[in-house]
């Protein structure tokens, strides 16, 4: 409870805090009775507290101050975000988010005004998925505007948004958004629940929510989508999936996700239906050609060469004649040097990113070819490889496929053929056996759902997808029976 002596309480919140240097407090007194008020200078604007708190609190009638504070305070100071707190804890958490705490003596209530500087950037274009059809807003770190591009797309009374905090030292707010009547009750419920078990010093990003909330069941294949795009959460939220905002990241969470989500781009909902089915069909491909490709190029070479035609192999072997190192080895070594270009082009400046992807592509690889290090078809082939993941957008499907097409490729060192099929059996088996929230990963495929089927890797005509997923809702129906009679 806080003290109703207004020197006690800033001693108190200066103490609690280490005397930090950032802590303004002011004391107005004004013949019979004092004001004070506190804030943080590194989150708050001087300019909205000079230009409405001080200017207010001078002004205040005395007899109708002590008659009801609150009141007193709501209609002098031109504010629509004003609250009250009564605990130490509180009080420290609201000047922390920018909020100005006004005390009166012999009161043991704080009112707090919001007076929050602006510290984050503007809406603009998203930079990590960048598209050339649809909006090109992007979330943003300010929760409230996050929440705002939300509402401005779905403008339905059904969009709820439920917020807790998570995070003992950062009291980060999560949002939970999701659309009434077509998310699934026991989905929503069962977040709220798990957002409310963690117990964490803090959360600085969305990042720290996905890793916690995926916990229960390991998978190297994600399980929520990371996206900064409003469009994209919003057609997520039509759906019937759940949306995570975390304030202070621009990264918002959606919940739940399978296979197939993807294989599908933000852009996908802005073109024509075959154009969209041939490039969904087309990332299915390359999907699978980053994953295998240079193990079956290692087991075919290494093991299984009676496959390969004569002319073939007699190519490949005037190709690898003169490099000194194993086919596997061989293979390792330029698929390591690809990882650290793209670790180095991620984090280069951008001035220096295109020169050095132009060094490393182009001189580095046609050097080793010509030392004799490593034979001219491994280069294709780590080229396809490298150049079949860069069509998905979402990293943490990038790292998932790294990661497998290493196993792959140890299984087809040892094994030959007969070990790629083994570790691609697993392969599918860990995929079928991956749940979230109840749906399996593989859905529509695996349980098969024919309705679904409609756009899933072919996407039918808009019209025609009437229902919405029926793995993510009870409320599938989609269009409305007024506008299918018109259309008949």
């Amino acid at each position: 409870m806080l003290d109703n002596n207004i020197e006690k309480v800033f001693e108190t919140i200066k103490e609690k805090s280490g005397f930090s240097s950032d802590i303004v407090t002011r004391i107005i007194e004004n013949k019979n009775y004092k004001i004070g008020y506190i804030f943080l200078e590194g989150v708050s604007s001087d300019d909205k507290i000079s230009d409405f708190i001080n200017k207010a609190l001078i002004k205040l009638d005395k007899k109708k101050l002590f008659k009801n504070f609150l009141k007193a305070v709501e209609n002098n100071i031109f504010n629509s975000n004003i609250n009250s707190c009564t605990t130490y804890e509180d009080l420290f958490y609201y000047i922390a988010s920018g909020f100005t705490a006004i005390l009166l003596e012999g009161y043991n209530k704080a009112i707090v005004v919001e007076t929050r500087s602006k510290l984050d950037r503007g809406v603009v274009e998203s930079t990590s998925e960048t598209i050339i059809r649809g909006p090109k807003d992007s979330f943003t770190e300010n929760n409230s505007i996050n929440l705002g591009l939300i509402r401005k797309r779905i403008k339905d009374e059904n969009l709820w948004f439920k917020e807790t905090k998570v995070g003992r030292r950062t009291k980060s707010k999560v949002t939970v958004a999701f659309i009434k009547d077509v998310a699934k009750d026991s989905s929503v419920q069962k977040i709220l629940s798990d957002l409310k078990k963690i117990d964490i010093d803090g959360i600085l990003d969305s990042g720290y929510i996905r890793e916690l909330l995926e916990k229960k069941q390991k998978s190297l294949f994600p399980k929520i989508i990371s996206t900064e795009r409003p469009d994209l959460a919003c057609s997520a939220l039509l759906d019937g999936k759940i949306v995570i905002l975390v304030e202070n990241t621009p990264f918002v969470l959606i919940y739940p996700a399978v296979l197939i989500d993807f294989i599908k781009s933000p852009e996908d909902n802005y073109q024509k239906p075959f154009n969209v089915s041939f490039s969904r069909i087309l990332r299915f491909i390359c999907f699978y050609l980053a994953l295998i490709t240079p193990a079956l190029y290692i087991a075919l070479m290494t093991f299984n060469q009676e496959i390969i035609p004569d002319q073939l192999l007699i190519s490949l072997a005037v190709q690898r004649e003169g490099v000194p190192f194993p086919t596997a080895i061989e293979v390792f070594l330029f698929l390591i040097t690809f990882e650290v270009l793209r670790e180095a082009d991620v984090h280069a400046t951008s001035f220096s990113g295109s020169a050095m992807n132009v060094v490393g592509a182009l001189i580095l690889g046609d050097a080793a070819v010509a030392a004799g290090i490593v034979s001219p078809i491994v280069i294709i082939v780590v080229a396809t490889t490298s150049i079949s993941e860069l069509v998905f957008y979402d990293i943490d499907i990038i790292d998932a496929i790294r990661e497998w097409r290493i196993l792959f490729i140890l299984s087809a060192t040892f094994m030959g053929i007969i070990g790629l099929i083994v570790v691609f059996i697993i392969f599918i088996s860990k995929l079928s056996s991956i749940e979230c929230l109840g749906t399996p990963y593989l859905t529509p495929f695996s349980p098969l759902k024919i309705k679904d089927l409609k756009n899933s890797l072919i996407r039918m005509n808009r019209k025609k997808l009437k229902n919405r997923p029926s793995y993510l809702t009870n409320n599938t129906k989609r269009i409305g029976e007024i506008y299918e009679k018109n259309n008949n």
